[in-house]
């Protein structure tokens, strides 16, 4: 039981959220992606972030699991995606996966990027990013 006292009605309006956002960053996984010979049947480190602001009601307010945007089944669903095929380009990886997000309940926004880390040594990553705003 939780015996903090209830501040409900004591946060002003002016700062009650305006927007709810669930982050899933910089998620590695290994894919087969490219469409030179030596990346074809050769699984490299794609980084994946996913921003998905969602409407308040799929946002939970209490504290049960039941109520809670499933970011464990986003992450599983994302990866069963890429390893369940090879893709050429990273546009068409970051399109589908940005599909499997948007069909979710309650999201109002959503932006995707993947990124390659090990391309080229002078850079963080090469990549590409889909945003619905």
């Amino acid at each position: 039981m939780n015996d903090r006292p209830r501040l409900e009605g004591l946060v002003p309006e002016r700062l009650a959220p305006k927007t709810r956002k669930i982050v899933l960053e910089d998620y590695i996984v290994p894919a087969d992606i490219g469409f030179h010979d030596f990346e074809i049947g050769t699984p490299q480190r794609l980084s994946i972030t996913v921003e998905v602001w969602v409407d308040e009601a799929a946002f939970p307010l209490s504290d049960a699991v039941e109520d809670a945007w499933d970011y464990d089944c986003l992450r599983s669903e994302i990866g069963v995606l890429v390893g369940a095929r090879r893709f050429n380009l990273q546009e068409t990886l970051a399109r589908a996966v940005y599909d499997l997000v948007a069909a979710r309940r309650g999201v109002t926004a959503l932006r995707v990027s993947t990124r390659k880390p090990d391309i080229y040594p002078d850079c963080a990553g090469v990549g590409v990013e889909l945003a619905s705003f």
